[in-house]
């Protein structure tokens, strides 16, 4: 008889957490209520959470060393087991979704089935030294004491020798990558690629032509406050948005998706990010930019929460967010903004927004899904979406020109006349970019996109030239 384990064992996840997070996705306050059940005991606690929302079976990550271990024990005639602490609702569902099981054993609101209440029971069921034991952890040890042979899955040395020590037999799958490989995930998870979207916290002395030190000093540490909460946020999402990124053709890989990073981890890094960020606003930046840092957090995790499954809504916010750090750089540099320069990033960022959900509906048009997955829009939008980024985009382009036309452009540039170089430039490239969302050529993220497309890039110093042939020529 061969029993598997199933958190970080069969998957490469922890159930009890990526049923706490789904059900906080779908849920928020029934989940927040949920934790009244622990006064009865984790298994209580369990059953509650799976009565709220329970994770897609057929979209977790396995680990191929023990399915493949499952498939050898099945085709040498061998029965197998899967026995874990899971409620067994969603054990089940599990085991249903695979189809390598024979029996599924899992907690109940009585019964917390770890530990030595797993040995009790397996003993009972197959006997002293009667079945082999697939487990990960030092909790494990008091079933491989009564197994015919423990297996190891990703244990390190220490855990290995109790293992050897507690069974007759020792199997060891999947041995444990080097440090170095280990933390490649939890750097991958603050997805320092977008903190180029931080940059924008730099627009104010830019539009301002202020750029002495101090100024950019400013900027920078804003940037880098901005950069820590943004890596909290992207954690914060990716824990609530599992099921959907399993569902995403690129997404999938990220590192709590994929099972790389485990979600402990990410649940470690979020509140250090986030306190690493406050710290470092508080001590060094005005207080004004601080308000701006919390109402960004406040927003995103609306955002993950409820608000990116609010049909437009959720292309406002986007827009919103992107716009905020064009504020929180005022804010960090305490350099005032215009109402042209909101109104241009206004138009443009909404533009950007759109072009962001028109990439997802392609991806959901070619996957043949009906509707982006975790998102209120149905393929049929995409039309729509995709007049929205056209026609925002052109919006910020005619409040660039109402801009160049007005007489108090003449008190920062000398030769206003050669902005207008600039707009047939973002014409040019607000075209282009829906052209490539529309054809599926374009990343998730149009703004991180442009910082790699040769093209965006060009038209990016062009415009830039323009802007500086119009203030120093």
């Amino acid at each position: 008889m061969l029993v598997v384990d199933l958190d970080r064992t069969l998957i490469r996840t922890d159930m009890l957490l990526e049923t706490f997070f789904a059900a906080l996705a779908r849920a928020p306050l029934r989940t927040l209520a949920a934790l009244g059940a622990l006064r009865r005991g984790r298994a209580a606690f369990k059953a509650a959470l799976a009565d709220i929302a329970r994770p897609d079976p057929r979209a977790l990550p396995i680990e191929p060393a023990v399915k493949a271990r499952i498939e050898a024990a099945r085709a040498a005639g061998e029965r197998v087991a899967l026995v874990t602490a899971t409620d067994e609702r969603v054990a089940r569902e599990i085991a249903d979704a695979l189809g390598l099981f024979d029996e599924v054993h899992g907690s109940t609101p009585e019964r917390n089935l770890k530990g030595e209440a797993k040995a009790a029971l397996l003993t009972a069921l197959y006997g002293e030294r009667g079945f082999d034991y697939v487990g990960d952890s030092a909790a494990d040890l008091a079933v491989w004491r009564h197994a015919r042979t423990a297996i190891t899955v990703g244990a390190g040395p220490r855990l290995r020798r109790l293992a050897e020590g507690a069974a007759p037999r020792a199997e060891h799958l999947a041995p444990p990558q080097p440090l170095s490989r280990r933390l490649i995930p939890h750097l991958r998870a603050l997805r320092p690629h977008q903190w180029l979207k931080n940059a924008l916290i730099f627009v104010p002395p830019l539009a301002a032509h202020r750029f002495d030190g101090a100024t950019l000093g400013a900027a920078a540490l804003g940037f880098a406050c901005f950069s820590l909460t943004a890596s909290c946020v992207y954690i914060v999402n990716d824990l609530l948005d599992l099921s959907a990124d399993r569902a995403h053709p690129r997404k999938r890989h990220r590192p709590l998706a994929s099972g790389a990073l485990p979600i402990a981890h990410g649940l470690a890094m979020a509140p250090v990010l986030l306190g690493g960020a406050f710290a470092l606003a508080l001590a060094a930046l005005p207080a004004g930019f601080s308000a701006v840092l919390a109402i960004y957090f406040a927003l995103t995790l609306a955002y993950s929460l409820t608000l990116k499954r609010r049909l437009v809504i959720d292309i406002c916010t986007l827009a919103g967010l992107y716009t905020l750090r064009v504020f929180a750089g005022g804010a960090a540099t305490e350099l005032a903004i215009s109402p042209w320069t909101l109104a241009f990033f206004g138009f443009l960022f909404l533009s950007l927004a759109a072009m962001k959900r028109q990439t997802e509906l392609v991806d959901g048009l070619r996957s043949g899904r009906a509707r982006a997955a975790g998102r209120a829009y149905q393929v049929e939008d995409l039309p729509i979406v995709a007049m929205m980024a056209v026609a925002a985009g052109y919006l910020s382009v005619l409040v660039l020109a109402l801009y160049i036309s007005n007489d108090a452009t003449r008190a920062l540039y000398s030769s206003p006349q050669l902005l207008w170089w600039a707009l047939p430039v973002l014409l040019y490239w607000i075209s282009r970019m829906v052209m490539l969302a529309h054809r599926g050529r374009m990343t998730d993220d149009p703004l991180v996109f442009a910082t790699r497309d040769p093209v965006s890039l060009a038209c990016g110093a062009a415009t830039l030239a323009a802007g500086a042939a119009g203030a120093w020529l």
